[in-house]
């Protein structure tokens, strides 16, 4: 197979943004579930489902043409983006652990990306 093109790493990058994004609204639905279980049918919790699938369909779409060991990493990404909006959204604190697990994730997806041809 050739060198994975950067049309497929955009691919599954935008996916990973997309999946960021349907754990922010899991966990905005998961919320109202204190309210009661019945609430389980609440719109955050189904658009937070929907944006999985969506970024599965762009995870789909990546893979496709590239190399599986240089993209399916890029997928950790979404962690990245996970990060920041649960600050964003969430006040959630930024900690010295979440920077280091943050730059060991850089890192990692850099040099697995470097394997690529």
């Amino acid at each position: 197979m050739t060198a994975t093109p950067l049309s497929s790493m955009a691919l599954v990058l935008f996916g990973s943004v997309i999946g960021s994004f349907g754990a922010v609204f899991l966990k905005s639905g998961a919320t109202k579930l204190k309210q009661g279980f019945w609430h389980i049918l609440n719109w955050h919790l189904a658009l937070g489902v929907a944006l999985f699938l969506l970024s599965a369909v762009f995870f789909v779409l990546g893979i496709r043409h590239g190399e599986l060991s240089v993209l399916y990493p890029m997928v950790s990404l979404g962690y990245v983006w996970t990060l920041l909006w649960s600050r964003l959204f969430f006040h959630e604190a930024f900690t010295r652990q979440k920077f280091f697990g943050l730059g060991l994730i850089l890192v990692g997806v850099f040099f697995v990306g470097m394997g690529s041809k």
